[in-house]
């Protein structure tokens, strides 16, 4: 399940077209600059510096790998429990620019998460407290526990 709010598109082409009168392109360069300094920053204070100014809620002791990429239209929807780790070059999107339409929704990492490495994690989903994600997952729906698969699903511990 995915908790998304939907939009028409403004005009009569693909809604990505018109991604200008949706948000404001200053706010995504401003983002742009500081998630492209984020992702090569071995610095995990910096990155979470850097990250709050564009508006993610980012817990305390937040560890993200290098090369992540956030959302940067709409960054404010993202929130990373204390404790998380996001793994090298994976994905979190809060929107979906489509043909006809766009969505957006919140994306919610719990506490003491581990996302790995090269994970997409798609608008509108929660991952639970304590879950892990294993690498190279997609993630298109509410998750908790060991997930992992495209799309993600609860895996047996051997």
């Amino acid at each position: 399940m995915r908790h998304l709010q939907t939009y028409s598109s403004k005009g009569v082409h693909n809604s990505l077209w018109y991604w200008s009168d949706i948000v404001s392109p200053l706010k995504v360069a401003f983002n742009y600059v500081c998630m492209s300094i984020a992702r090569i920053s071995p610095s995990l204070r910096l990155k979470n510096l850097l990250y709050s100014a564009m508006g993610i809620k980012v817990g305390e002791h937040v560890s993200v790998g290098l090369e992540v990429n956030m959302d940067v239209f709409f960054p404010e929807l993202i929130e990373i429990g204390e404790n998380s780790i996001i793994g090298f070059n994976s994905t979190i999107l809060c929107h979906e620019f489509l043909v006809g339409e766009y969505r957006i929704g919140n994306v919610v990492i719990g506490k003491n998460v581990t996302i790995g490495a090269n994970t997409t994690i798609l608008p509108g989903v929660t991952i639970a407290d304590g879950s892990v994600v294993s690498a190279h997952s997609l993630v298109n729906g509410d998750v908790s526990g060991f997930v992992g698969g495209v799309p993600a699903r609860p895996l047996k511990m051997e």
